[in-house]
């Protein structure tokens, strides 16, 4: 058996930087060919196909989990038309919602828009790479529906205070904020898309 040689010290150093770099990546990926064909069906003024339950094939999307997107897909051009035709499908008339996730669209990317009643003139706002970092204050039940459920509401158990992280699609930087309420609700209602998880799971 040949004995184990001994690296220099710079060789492992290297090593441990490009370890690094790769397990940066991990956990965030492109724009998929499918969620390009997506993304550019139709006209930006087209509302986008609500995945629900009652489709097989809708449901193997929506029970998936959502992975991040990497900084060069957050700065594309297929980032910002998502965007607009998600709130452009969320804020219709016909749908009246309060909130949407990117897998509800049919693309599995932390992607969520979420209607603020914490700011002035309740804006609707697009969040990239979100999660929920901490759950705390009381536990309350509230009414809860959903687009992808349609037809079906129940009580849900939902945290009152909660600590959100994200990424600011301007400057690429963390952002951390509280946020407490009913828009605590609509950000823990939306991030369970991205875990694959829907409301009826904790009925």
């Amino acid at each position: 058996m040949k004995p184990y040689s001994i690296l220099p010290k710079k060789y492992i150093i290297l090593s441990g930087c490009l370890l690094l770099l790769l397990s940066c990546n991990i956990h965030t990926a492109r724009f998929t060919r499918h969620d390009r064909k997506i993304i550019h069906a139709g006209n930006e003024q087209e509302l986008m196909y609500i995945y629900n339950i009652n489709n097989p094939r809708d449901t193997s999307v929506l029970r998936s989990k959502s992975a991040a997107l990497n900084k060069k897909a957050i700065l594309s051009k297929e980032y910002a038309r998502l965007k607009a035709r998600m709130l452009r499908t969320v804020t219709d008339s016909t749908v009246d919602g309060v909130g949407i996730a990117a897998p509800q669209v049919g693309i599995n990317k932390r992607v969520i828009a979420v209607q603020r009643y914490d700011k002035p003139g309740y804006p609707f706002e697009v969040y990239a790479n979100i999660r929920i970092e901490k759950r705390s204050g009381k536990i309350r039940k509230g009414m809860e529906g959903c687009l992808s459920v349609p037809g079906r509401n129940g009580l849900v158990p939902r945290n009152d205070t909660i600590i959100i992280s994200y990424l600011n699609e301007q400057t690429l930087k963390p952002v951390r904020d509280t946020v407490t309420g009913y828009t605590a609700i609509i950000f823990q209602h939306e991030t369970d898309h991205l875990e694959g998880r829907l409301y009826i799971d904790l009925l």
